[in-house]
């Protein structure tokens, strides 16, 4: 049974099924506040209620609209898991007092700890790398081998990217402004500004896209768009991600690593089920479970005994940068200034 009542701004649903409940005794239920929009996520809740039997009450939203939900309904809220993509949104969501540690053997067993907020308030369900794309056919383009690089006037009119105030690029320059400082931060930005092929415009599929009609030569995107145009059954699609090529900038030894975009799950500090929320954050780190994001949405894995989806496999291995979600959530408001102030709209 499905089952999706439409409240303002809100979808709310109800997961489970009676062969769900066949198999395994009803146990009550969890209510995840979630921020992820995609089918593989409900599978993933139904199969958690076909092992435990926990119904899984879905309300879906915007996240900051989800956390000022969360923070009004005070004690009376029945939301038990809040999820959400970028971890600077987690960081809010902890700044804002609705987390509690989930003190967690199997989570702290399982996910790196770099993957982890330190005080055990949230943590990594899957990660998207955020790198910088270009076209085969002519070629890797020389000197691009760290976001930095992204400045050099070598690439003028060569940058296709979304625009500054979008989430993925806000993070990438508050791991710049942490990594480099303020003033660096703002010569990348001023760098990339003068780079851009073109104004601003689209998501991170557009962005690619348009390699290969030669309206830019490099793009800014995360890996799980170009991966869902490898799984694609349409062949042009296919053709387009056998075209494009990824780098995963800052690989060098010593250096920081690749900028990931975290997807991530946190226990709701009035969490009124609060076994049930502590057995679905914990199923969340199961093989089971990280099967179904990793090969069903194309997302990077958090646990190390998960194969990838074949497309992000074609892509290479790369090492990603420790995420620190609370230094990102302190940086993002400044790094969105400096991209403003020098011209990135």
């Amino acid at each position: 049974m499905l089952r999706r009542v439409l409240l303002p701004g809100l979808a709310a649903l109800l997961l489970g099924s009676p062969l769900a409940h066949a198999q395994a005794p009803a146990r009550g239920e969890v209510a995840v506040y979630s921020a992820r929009h995609y089918d593989s996520d409900r599978r993933l809740y139904e199969a958690f209620t076909r092992e435990t039997g926990i119904r899984v009450r879905l309300i879906e939203g915007d996240a900051d609209q989800l956390i000022e939900r969360i923070r009004t309904e005070g004690q009376n809220s029945p939301a038990d898991v809040f999820i959400t993509v970028d971890a600077a949104r987690l960081a809010r969501a902890k700044d804002a007092g609705i987390t509690q540690p989930h003190g967690s053997a199997a989570v702290e067993s399982r996910v790196p700890a770099g993957l982890r907020d330190p005080q055990g308030h949230w943590f990594a369900i899957s990660q998207r790398a955020r790198v910088v794309m270009y076209d085969k056919q002519r070629g890797l383009p020389e000197g691009l081998t760290r976001y930095e690089d992204l400045a050099d006037p070598r690439f003028r009119g060569q940058i296709c990217v979304r625009a500054a105030n979008h989430p993925y690029n806000v993070s990438m320059a508050a791991s710049l402004l942490a990594a480099d400082g303020a003033e660096a931060t703002e010569a990348w930005a001023r760098g990339v500004a003068q780079n851009l092929a073109r104004p601003p415009q689209g998501g991170d599929r557009d962005q690619f896209r348009a390699i290969p009609p030669g309206q830019c030569r490099l793009a800014i995107s995360n890996t799980y768009y170009l991966a869902a145009f490898g799984a694609s059954d349409a062949p042009a699609d296919r053709e387009l991600f056998q075209r494009i090529g990824v780098i995963f900038p800052n690989q060098g030894a010593g250096d920081r690593g690749a900028h990931v975009n975290v997807s991530g799950a946190a226990l709701v500090r009035t969490s009124p089920n609060r076994d049930n929320a502590a057995r679905f954050l914990d199923y969340l780190t199961t093989r089971e479970a990280q099967e179904v994001l990793a090969l069903g949405n194309m997302e990077y894995p958090v646990v190390d005994d998960v194969p990838l989806h074949p497309a992000l496999a074609a892509m290479g291995r790369f090492r990603a940068e420790a995420i620190n979600g609370d230094r990102l959530a302190a940086n993002a408001a400044e790094a969105l200034r400096i991209m403003q102030r020098a011209g990135w709209r």
